[in-house]
């Protein structure tokens, strides 16, 4: 998360306007009424708010875009990864050592339009506690996975490493993480399961160098692809598609031009099949997280969230985007 740890400041610099102050970096959290369980309101929002009647690019069709927000709990911010399954079920974690878990609700037609049965915890530490209880170094989470079994992996950096959560419960233990060397604050951003190559694989990207590597419980790291980085853009996201397919969630930022990301998708070569490129004037904040899953009206949809960096100038918001492979690659 570290090209926007600014972004409020850059922005408004840009605009020759004062700096819009932060909200702090710990914040308390409100009462929620029932335990963990807490409402998630959803608020609708354009492809293009200046052209509400364009609906896509290319052969991604908007599929519904919703900014989220709780009155419940102060929280619900800083949200880095996501995963959807086809039954709709969600996971994300945020970068101050936050747990979400929801489904999708969608409308009629098979449109995002918000997350129903929302939980928020904190994500554990190896000790048994909350690993925010030691500062944010211990709880800045990026990336979430979880294998056929129910098993999760959370990998965290700044204390770069990655948590294997049983699914029978109890604390984490370590997993097997690359043998590199970090750059401060841009480390392992993008995880996800890699059947292919085990039912214990999992894939980890590495934000600063576009470095990727399969990894597996049972054994190291081995290097695997590097995405080509260019322009000031990063690595945020990972997700695993059928048929050899990868897709990549790509982030840059300057002032001038504001949050530029690109999902790329490539094929079981590394040769680039398709991609989705977004900045300004499309909604667009700093999304960070990227799931995939079957869409309801056929084909593939994509899922982008932003972490909002706990900011009163950013949004946390949840697209979604439909794709046809060929349909206009």
């Amino acid at each position: 998360m570290r090209r926007l740890a600014g972004f409020a400041l850059g922005l408004l610099l840009a605009a020759c306007t004062p700096a819009t102050p932060e909200l702090p970096a710990t914040l308390p959290k409100a009462p929620v009424q029932a335990g963990p369980a807490i409402t998630i309101l959803a608020t609708p929002v354009e492809f293009d708010p200046k052209d509400p009647a364009r609906k896509g690019l290319g052969a991604f069709t908007w599929a519904g875009g919703v900014e989220l927000t709780s009155d419940q709990t102060s929280r619900l911010h800083g949200l880095s990864d996501i995963k959807v399954w086809p039954d709709g079920r969600v996971l994300a974690v945020g970068d101050q050592g936050d747990l979400l878990e929801a489904h999708l609700a969608l409308d009629y037609a098979g449109r995002l339009t918000g997350l129903k049965n929302a939980r928020l915890t904190p994500v554990i530490g190896v000790d048994g506690q909350p690993a925010a209880s030691h500062g944010k170094v211990d709880s800045d989470a990026e990336g979430i996975a979880e294998f056929a079994n129910g098993d999760r992996l959370i990998s965290l950096e700044e204390n770069d490493r990655i948590l294997l959560y049983p699914h029978t419960g109890g604390p984490p233990r370590p997993a097997p993480m690359p043998d590199v060397r970090f750059a401060p604050n841009a480390g392992m951003e993008a995880l996800a399961v890699y059947p292919k190559a085990g039912s214990d694989a999992y894939v980890v990207g590495i934000e600063a160098t576009g470095e990727t590597f399969i990894c597996r419980l049972s054994a190291a790291c081995i290097k695997d692809r590097t995405i080509e980085l260019k322009d000031g853009y990063e690595l945020s996201a990972v997700e695993v598609l059928s048929g050899g397919r990868v897709a990549y969630l790509l982030r840059a930022f300057d002032p001038l031009r504001g949050v530029r990301v690109i999902l790329r998708i490539v094929d079981a070569t590394g040769r680039v099949e398709d991609q989705l490129e977004l900045a300004r004037p499309y909604t667009i904040d700093n999304f960070e997280g990227l799931a995939a899953a079957p869409s309801p009206n056929g084909g593939l949809r994509f899922y982008l969230i932003s972490d909002d960096n706990f900011s009163k100038s950013q949004r946390t918001l949840l697209v979604a985007f439909d794709w046809r492979p060929g349909s206009g690659s």
